[in-house]
């Protein structure tokens, strides 16, 4: 909502000397957020006065048409004597009065105005838009003209009021009444503590059996509509400067006078309005739902099909308008310049429900400045000031009569009370406030209080944010100051600490941080599309999700089940802008739907839930297990005077896998495996065993070259993901303390020749079961193959066995004849031998 200091002024009688950045000051320490105070011509140096055109003369030869004018500026430019100047804009004639800058002026932006020759003429000054002059969006894309009775020779500075100061406030969604000059106005007042001169009260008729005749059939949508009729209306009155200028200021853009007024009056007072050409609308008034399939042509030229929820303005003829958001084609106000102009009007000032104005803007993706205030509390109470406000200002500036008719139809509506302990603000602030000042800062806000201990608090119509205790609490809080309140640490309860899944949660980002992985969080929503990127099967469960209802994204509606798309998406985004040895990670929640999706019961808000209650709420959330990925490209070590360096390749993503298995206390079985987005034969599947049990936990390796094309990605990406909750189930995170031998090691290497299609994993296992209870440590250190040596189809497995006892020195017997024990489960179990 942008503010023009001099309004407010009109409202508040504030001190001369404060400033736009003083009432920032005093409005933010009230609760209102003021973003900025723009400082409308700053910069702007005179002489900037008002001219008559004399002449034109068309200057030929040129790529644009051009024009040399003389124009009178009076005595301003010191002669009298006309002034000539060169312009481009077509918009004006002889005889038009025009805003003109004279030689030693300066415009806003630092622009000095200087006689200077151009087109083969000598220019002393310019005639000026609205755009040069910072004055916003006039409607004419060109150069002001001013009305035919404004004096030769004025000072366009103060006639145009281009010196002021506006400020700019972000309106929450509780506080529809600052969407108007009279709700910051009263803010302003009670943060100055001075009176205020509210525009709202007006002498208003009461109802006549005269009225333009109105049906409201939905009381629920619409439960006051108040009709006013101006007849006579001047079709050749504009709208005057001050008007339009209060307009541009606001961030309007002036269109006529009718419905000038209409949004002046709306920005005034906070009361949407709508003007009807009498003339086109055709019998009663009524506001109803729409009928499913109804169409209507709005005023921005749109046809739309109205939804059976819509709440319509109708005639004899169907809709003529969307309620509370935009007006239709077929009874806008005609303008003179398009016709022969509107001179009778029907004003409608009415009250209709937030809820139903919110869907029906978001339905139409219509959002109007009628909309916003609707959506966010108007003052039902304001309707018939407002109207009487708009009547008013017709006859004045158009030349209209009031016709003696007043419509208005209100359903009952009872004022809001609230009981609340006098204290109660001391209580929720930690302060000791007192009666008396929570009294006074009440009725302040506009509120009737009664009572001494507790207290009646009758609600004002503008603030219908004002529902319980808590609201009237806030806003003693905010007026007596948020900066007066202590800062008091809270005191945590003794015993406290970290879950072991948090605890867990931070050992593994420190892990993978250590092994220098970049943390990378991401939103947790994705498109369908990404599965079938991500080379997916179709039965595969990770393609189930969770549907949103009301997505942030049209293209990505579903919650993730990996974490894999966003890190992909985040190593594709850094790569593009430069850095390209990358190493990424994120622990984070995968959504799963449940195989049976249960509705979600609607908890109460007057008391605290059973825990039956929110067992029930739990079962029909998805599964949202914890899992960790991390996505490798480019270098891993960077090469200089120490070595090439290596570049990534599957065996980190492994590696990383294993660091964050470790810190779980679980120790992962490695082999072969073939899932969706990794690299058939560089793709690892991640196993734990409890129990007796195997359970695959997830997958590392390099990724398919076809899910690196489809993604963007550098050549030879590797990634790796796991279901970290799982590992916290299986794993023993009990610290360790070493178990330091007094005995030393006897190392004994061997190397076995197996096919090719045997895993790993699965020779190491069989020769840690073989060599028995004196096997330290394992270690494979070559993988060899060479069909002429070896034979077609085999490989060569070296590894490095280290045997210790606890309580002796082995001798060179016990370590071969384990050894061999070792060499020999793995060919029963693997058919390995021993290679040469």
């Amino acid at each position: 909502m942008r503010v023009p200091l001099s309004w407010l002024r009109e409202y508040v009688d504030l001190p001369a000397t404060e400033t736009g950045r003083d009432v920032q000051a005093k409005l933010i320490s009230a609760g209102l957020e003021v973003e900025t105070v723009e400082q409308l011509g700053d910069g702007l140096k005179g002489p900037l006065v008002v001219g008559q055109v004399l002449t034109i003369e068309e200057l030929e030869g040129f790529k644009k048409p051009i024009r040399f004018c003389t124009v009178n500026v009076g005595t301003a430019n010191g002669t009298g004597e006309p002034q000539e100047i060169v312009c481009g804009a077509r918009n004006f004639a002889v005889g038009d009065k025009v805003v003109v800058v004279l030689p030693g002026a300066e415009l806003p932006g630092g622009f000095a105005i200087a006689a200077r020759k151009t087109y083969g003429k000598t220019s002393h000054g310019m005639i000026c838009s609205s755009d040069e002059l910072g004055m916003g969006d006039d409607g004419t894309k060109g150069i002001i003209v001013l009305p035919p009775e404004t004096e030769v020779g004025k000072d366009a500075i103060e006639l145009l009021e281009l010196v002021d100061e506006v400020l700019d406030i972000a309106v929450t969604a509780n506080r529809g009444d600052c969407l108007s000059i009279r709700g910051v106005a009263r803010e302003t007042a009670i943060a100055y503590g001075l009176p205020l001169r509210d525009p709202a009260l007006l002498d208003v008729p009461g109802p006549n059996a005269y009225g333009y005749p109105v049906q409201v059939s939905e009381p629920l949508g619409c439960d006051r509509f108040t009709a006013r009729t101006v007849s006579g209306l001047s079709p050749e009155a504009r709208s005057p400067i001050w008007l339009k200028r209060r307009l541009q200021k606001v961030g309007m853009r002036p269109i006529s006078l009718a419905v000038d007024i209409t949004n002046y009056v709306m920005m005034e007072l906070g009361q949407p309005l709508h003007a009807y050409d009498r003339t086109l609308v055709q019998g009663t008034i009524g506001v109803r739902r729409a009928t499913e399939g109804e169409e209507i042509v709005t005023l921005d030229g749109a046809k739309r099909k109205l939804h059976a929820e819509d709440l319509v303005i109708t005639d004899d003829r169907g809709p003529i308008g969307l309620a509370g958001v935009m007006g239709g084609a077929n009874t806008e106000i005609a303008d003179h310049e398009e016709g022969e102009g509107t001179t009778d009007v029907v004003i409608e000032a009415a009250h209709f429900d937030a809820v139903s104005i919110a869907r029906t803007a978001r339905r139409h993706k219509l959002s109007s400045e009628a909309s916003r205030r609707f959506e966010r509390g108007v003052d039902p109470a304001a309707a018939a000031a407002a109207a009487q406000r708009t009547v008013d200002l017709l006859v004045l500036l158009a030349g209209g009569t009031a016709d003696a008719g007043v419509t208005e139809v209100a359903a009952p509506n009872a004022p809001h009370t609230i009981a609340v302990p006098a204290d109660h603000p001391d209580k929720v602030a930690g302060v000791e406030y007192g009666r008396e000042t929570v009294v006074r800062r009440l009725q302040q806000v506009g509120c009737d209080v009664y009572g001494q201990d507790e207290l009646i608090v009758t609600v004002p119509s503008w603030r219908p944010d004002l529902t319980e205790v808590n609201d009237l609490a806030e806003e003693v809080i905010r007026l007596e100051g948020y900066e007066n309140l202590p800062s008091t640490l809270p005191k945590p309860p003794s015993g406290r600490g970290l879950t072991h899944r948090q605890r867990l949660h931070r050992r593994v980002g420190r892990a993978l941080a250590g092994a220098g992985f970049v943390e990378a969080p991401n939103y947790p929503f994705i498109g369908k599309q990404v599965f079938d990127q991500l080379l997916l099967e179709a039965d595969d469960p990770a393609r189930r999700v969770v549907t949103l209802t009301n997505p942030l994204n049209d293209e990505e509606p579903a919650l993730r089940t990996s974490l894999l798309p966003g890190l992909l998406g985040a190593l594709r985004r850094n790569d593009g802008r430069g850095s390209h040895d990358l190493a990424l990670f994120e622990t984070g929640l995968v959504f799963l739907p449940r195989a049976e999706q249960k509705a979600a019961v609607s908890l109460p808000v007057d008391r605290r839930p059973t825990d039956e209650e929110i067992a029930e709420l739990n079962a029909a959330l998805p599964e949202q297990p914890r899992h960790v990925a991390a996505v490798l490209a480019g270098a891993r070590e960077q090469a200089g005077w120490w070595g090439k360096g290596r570049p990534v390749d599957w065996a980190d993503a492994i590696e990383a896998a294993r660091a964050v298995a470790r810190e779980a206390g679980v120790e992962l079985v490695v082999r072969g495996g073939q899932y969706g987005p990794w690299h058939p034969g560089r793709c690892a599947e991640l196993v734990v065993v409890a129990e007796g049990a195997e359970t695959v936990v997830g997958h590392a390796g390099e990724l398919h070259p076809r899910v690196v094309k489809a993604f963007g990605l550098p050549a030879r990406t590797s990634a790796m993901e796991l279901d970290l909750d799982a590992l916290e189930a299986v794993g023993d995170d009990t610290p360790q303390a070493p178990s330091i031998s007094t005995f030393p090691v006897a190392t004994q290497d061997v190397a076995l020749v197996v096919d090719k299609f045997v895993p790993h994993a699965d020779v190491e296992a069989a020769l840690r079961d073989g060599a028995g209870s004196l096997l330290e440590a394992i270690r494979l250190f070559d993988v060899y193959e060479n069909a002429e040596q070896l034979g077609d189809g085999k490989k060569s497995l070296a590894y490095a066995l280290r045997f210790r006892s606890a309580d002796r020195t082995l001798t060179v017997d016990e370590a071969s004849a384990a050894r061999d024990a070792a060499v020999a489960l793995a060919g029963e179990r693997t058919g390995a031998v021993l290679r040469g």
